[in-house]
């Protein structure tokens, strides 16, 4: 009895065994690729800490920092800084909105906040706000207390509708994206629940985003290079899947 009972323990030692060598072989690369697999959850990033994350700022410092619960991102005067985080998971479709404070940015200057999805350059989908042109700001008929907002797609097809929005208010900011009946997406621009512009893609589920938040000093967005540092203040980002 003796004998069967320690046969018994070397056999479930053994299997134990191997079981711990076989999740031991799991790479680091193999990790990190099941992380970055496209993902159908609901979640919402606070912004206590930037687990799920990562830089993905162009150029100049990564210049953000965590401050009672709010990520804080800013560029300096007279550069052409890109100031940049991106989600380490890709996503799809979903609603995807962006807790956000719009400050007052100077007069003139060509500073942009982003908030939007990203699988290349013709496969982009955003918001940016700035203060924009002086011939766009006539043309919209914008007053001194408002900056402009830009909803664009990028590509495939290329999709743009400009409108105004009151600067030191916080907004939530939603670009939702559904299947129509050819498996393409639509992609919908909201602002505080109530739409704003929408558009079909020709392009479905393969296409997969990861989620940016950003502020940048772009010659688009304004009449001259920055003279004044400008800052953008998170709160939460979110994610509904479908």
């Amino acid at each position: 009895m003796k004998t069967l009972y320690l046969s018994l323990l070397l056999i479930l030692y053994s299997c134990s065994n191997k079981i711990s060598k076989k999740a031991s072989m799991i790479s680091p690369s193999v990790l990190n690729t099941i992380d970055n697999m496209p993902t159908t959850a609901s979640k919402t990033w606070n912004f206590d800490n930037l687990n799920k994350w990562e830089d993905a700022t162009q150029t100049g410092l990564a210049n953000y920092f965590i401050e009672n619960g709010l990520l804080n991102m800013f560029t300096n005067s007279n550069t052409w800084e890109r100031v940049k985080i991106k989600s380490v998971a890709s996503y799809t479709t979903g609603i995807y909105t962006w807790r956000i404070y719009i400050p007052a940015i100077a007069e003139g200057d060509c500073t942009g906040i982003g908030a939007f999805l990203y699988h290349n350059d013709k496969h982009e989908i955003d918001f940016e706000i700035g203060y924009g042109k002086q011939t766009e700001r006539t043309a919209l008929n914008a007053t001194d207390d408002e900056l402009l907002i830009y909803m664009t797609s990028q590509g495939n097809p290329h999709h743009s509708f400009q409108s105004k929005i009151k600067r030191e208010n916080w907004y939530n900011l939603t670009i939702e994206l559904a299947l129509n009946a050819k498996k393409k997406y639509v992609a919908t621009w909201k602002i505080d629940d109530n739409t704003m512009t929408s558009t079909r893609l020709n392009y479905g589920k393969n296409t997969k985003f990861k989620i940016f938040c950003s502020i940048e000093n772009l010659s688009f967005l304004g009449d001259h290079l920055p003279y004044s540092n400008n800052y953008v203040l998170l709160d939460w980002v979110s994610f509904s899947g479908n």
